[in-house]
């Protein structure tokens, strides 16, 4: 039998916009959508890459002595892409952590003891452990591998999907996971093709399948300005005969940038302002005259 892997991009602690209380976030790599405003690039592909944050590079020469893609002459140092290959080497050397792998495999065993790592954190402030991406149910037998080994471990589990993956992934998840953060981009399946890639007919029958079965379901909505902000009361009606928990506005930001920059990905939406807080608001407004609980709306912002 084949060992089970996955291939992650980070783990990071002490998250309060990830689910109840404390959680650490496991982010896994791929995603079948491509948001415009995505906040996490190194995640959307499946395979490793190699993130170069040229303003934190002191010119040290270590990573050209270990990697042909990377050379140094009088103006500094170059890296050429296409010589790439992931391996990491350069990482492990760069003095100015100008270089960042963002892609590892490992084993819901090797990861177990990094996420159980906070638990006594966990227990007294209602949290646990969040499994993100990405799209993490692109891995989902690695998922459910991880979130059965948390489980056993007495620890609360959240996954937090955009839902456009096939429902035996869900099925597999789901007896494992307390909570399901669930992305609602936009209410129109052309729009929401236009804005990701991808239509929303996949993702809206998950989202009735999860409800159908009695998951814990809290949505996120990330409220771009000019691109997704007129569908907030349809999105209302979509959720309001729902049984979730509520639903979080995520505002729009633009902080993000660099992230693009470091693994040759351009941004779509360079100019895009952050909503003000009354025009957010107004959004929440629109859908609690829906009848959707809002929750804490202190607690999230877009990915």
């Amino acid at each position: 039998m084949n060992e089970i892997t996955g291939t992650y991009v980070n783990i990071k602690r002490f998250e309060i916009h990830d689910g109840d209380g404390l959680r650490t976030t496991l982010f896994l790599k791929g995603c079948p959508l491509r948001c415009k405003w995505c906040h996490n690039p190194e995640t959307l592909g499946a395979a490793p890459v190699l993130g170069y944050y040229a303003h934190k590079c002191i010119g040290c020469g270590r990573c050209a002595a270990v990697c042909p893609a990377h050379t140094m002459d009088e103006r500094g140092h170059h890296f050429d892409r296409t010589k790439c290959t992931a391996c990491g080497r350069c990482t492990a050397v760069c003095l100015g952590q100008a270089l960042l792998l963002y892609g590892k495999r490992a084993t819901p065993e090797e990861l177990l003891p990094k996420l159980l790592a906070d638990k006594d954190f966990y227990d007294a402030a209602h949290g646990g452990v969040t499994i993100s991406g990405g799209e993490p149910l692109l891995q989902h037998e690695f998922c459910a591998k991880l979130l059965r080994l948390l489980k056993e471990n007495g620890v609360n589990t959240a996954v937090d999907t955009c839902l456009c993956v096939p429902q035996s992934h869900l099925a597999a998840v789901l007896p494992y996971t307390d909570t399901f953060l669930v992305d609602v981009k936009a209410a129109n399946s052309d729009l929401h093709k236009a804005l990701t890639g991808q239509p929303n007919t996949q993702i809206l029958e998950n989202l009735r399948y999860l409800d159908a079965h009695g998951a814990r379901i809290e949505i996120r909505i990330p409220y771009i300005p000019g691109q997704n902000s007129g569908e907030i009361e349809e999105i209302g009606k979509l959720l309001a005969p729902l049984h979730i928990v509520g639903a979080r506005v995520l505002p729009y930001h633009n902080f993000s940038g660099a992230k693009y920059e470091s693994v040759d990905i351009p941004y779509a939406l360079p100019d895009t302002p952050m909503p003000a807080p009354e025009e957010v608001e107004a959004a929440r407004d629109l859908l609690r005259r829906a009848g959707v609980n809002i929750l804490d709306e202190t607690k999230g912002t877009t990915e």
